[in-house]
């Protein structure tokens, strides 16, 4: 099973023309903004990490989800690597229940290695015979939010027959009142963390699993030695401690996600959905607009699975918010309004 996603640039710029800087690339859900980082010694980028490195960003990461000294924590060269990895070290092959619909590549990595997966749409329905849970939270590519306490208590369920609630918290920075990481640490529970999306700095591929500290190590030794690169390690401990430049860095990405939903209301779309990084929009003839703005070089994320739904990530500036308005309003004439 082929599974789309955005940020394929290259490809629309092929089918629609243009170049890169002709283009407003919404298909993600990275800011596009990238945290402001400082030069770094030459020894980064030359030698491999050692273990004084690999700890900075391991405390680092620990202090800036609040996991606890229980907490195993493992970063990992994206949290896509791990998400291929959990299907292969959870014991014997079972039954997966996620909650959907959500990010396809968890259902993908389960299925082919083997478990028999089922989906649900809210945390009720969940089988008992369950191994293994799969909740993103904050949801891509709505938004839904699963509150803390009914996390907690099922992840106790799990861990009472011996599996697993694994949380995908991809989208968590910006909505930490919703994060359970501080409960890293606990019998059945692994939550997934991506550096990449809110720091803006998602080719750095780096993200963080935090659990108990026996997946820990088996994660650890499944990923292997440097696993993460020096540069990566360096960045994340460096933008982890930069508390001054964190609090101006949220408040320019709340500024603009309003800048994004102004435009939106403008143009007469509804939000349905969405996160501080990205809103979901629904429109009847949502794959028409998404060729309309493909045409004017703007690039969104639609979905095969909904093809009432378009997802708008973030505009990096006014100037971009404007040329976005001006485009918007040019591909709604070609498909008919809203």
């Amino acid at each position: 099973m082929r599974i789309e996603h955005g940020g394929a640039l290259d490809r629309a710029i092929e089918r629609f023309g243009g170049t890169p800087g002709d283009w407003i690339d919404l298909s993600t859900g990275i800011n596009p903004e990238t945290f402001p980082l400082p030069p770094f010694k030459e020894e980064t980028w030359n030698r491999l990490p050692d273990e004084k490195l690999l700890r900075s960003a391991i405390d680092g990461a620990r202090e800036y989800y609040g996991a606890g000294h229980l907490a195993g924590i493992v970063p990992a060269p994206g949290t896509q690597s791990l998400i291929q990895l959990l299907p292969h070290i959870l014991g014997a092959k079972g039954d997966v229940a996620i909650l959907g619909p959500t990010y396809q590549e968890h259902g993908a990595s389960f299925l082919d290695a083997g478990w028999r997966l089922s989906n649900c749409t809210n945390i009720d329905e969940v089988a008992p015979s369950a191994k293994v849970v799969i909740i993103v939270n904050p949801n891509n590519p709505d938004g839904r939010i699963i509150p803390k306490e009914p996390l907690l208590d099922l992840a106790r369920r799990m861990a009472g027959r011996s599996g697993v609630l694994i949380v995908d918290e991809a989208f968590a920075d910006a909505h930490p009142e919703v994060s359970i990481a501080t409960h890293s640490g606990m019998s059945g529970l692994i939550v997934l963390r991506s550096f990449g999306k809110f720091f803006g700095l998602g080719g750095l591929r780096l993200g963080f699993a935090l659990t108990t500290g026996e997946i820990a190590q088996v994660l650890s030794r499944r990923l292997g030695p440097w696993a993460v690169s020096g540069p990566a390690l360096a960045i994340a401990a460096h933008a982890f401690s930069a508390k001054d430049d964190l609090a101006n860095f949220s408040e320019r990405l709340e500024a603009r996600r309003k800048l994004l939903k102004l435009v939106l209301a403008q143009s007469g779309l509804v939000e349905v959905g969405g996160t501080a990084l990205f809103s979901l929009v629904e429109f009847a003839r949502a794959e028409q607009l998404q060729q309309a703005l493909c045409t004017q070089h703007v690039l969104t994320r639609k979905f095969e699975y909904a093809p009432q739904w378009l997802r708008f990530g973030l505009p990096v500036d006014e100037i971009a918010a404007q040329r976005l308005q001006k485009r918007l309003v040019r591909a709604l004439a070609v498909v008919g309004g809203c």
